[in-house]
């Protein structure tokens, strides 16, 4: 499998996690490497417009940065709360926004999906995504913000998807 660079986003109405992973052919396997991660802080103070233009600010600064290959994001998720659904949503809708002007390629995971591929269990807890996600990245402590380690379990989801994906091409 080539290399691949992948910016996963975890879209957040307080905290929009990113982060970056990056494929490396070792002698049995492919190695995963975590080349960087944060967390976009929104003041809640501001109007929604200037928290959106924030996160696509940031994200657009990020993207420029480490030049991936790929972005992946969470798909949208059903919520009991309406007014916070629709604000996710539109931070979201930023997030590949700033992707599509970087002329980069989007693809999007369902929240079972993710963590089904980090963790093995769709229905898994937040702490044993982080746990995962550090063991998998062969990191010494657990991803901080936590939205930085859902956005790199993102990223995980994608590159897992993509090597299986190669894996069954190849059997063909």
């Amino acid at each position: 499998m080539d290399p691949m660079r992948v910016f996963g986003i975890d879209c957040g109405t307080e905290v929009t996690g990113f982060g970056v992973v990056e494929t490396r052919d070792s002698v049995r396997s492919v190695r995963l490497e975590c080349l960087g991660m944060g967390g976009i802080r929104l003041a809640k103070n501001k109007s929604l417009p200037i928290r959106l233009d924030q996160v696509f600010q940031e994200l657009t600064t990020e993207l420029e940065r480490w030049r991936p290959d790929v972005v992946a994001v969470e798909e949208v998720f059903y919520s009991v709360n309406a007014k916070s659904a629709l604000k996710l949503g539109q931070v979201r809708g930023v997030a590949l926004l700033a992707a599509a002007r970087q002329g980069l390629p989007v693809v999007e995971y369902a929240p079972l999906k993710i963590k089904s591929s980090v963790v093995g269990y769709g229905l898994a807890k937040k702490e044993q995504v982080q746990f995962m996600v550090a063991r998998l990245l062969e990191l010494e402590t657990i991803p901080e913000p936590a939205d930085a380690a859902d956005a790199l379990a993102i990223a995980i989801c994608h590159i897992h998807t993509a090597q299986t994906l190669t894996a069954q091409e190849a059997g063909r």
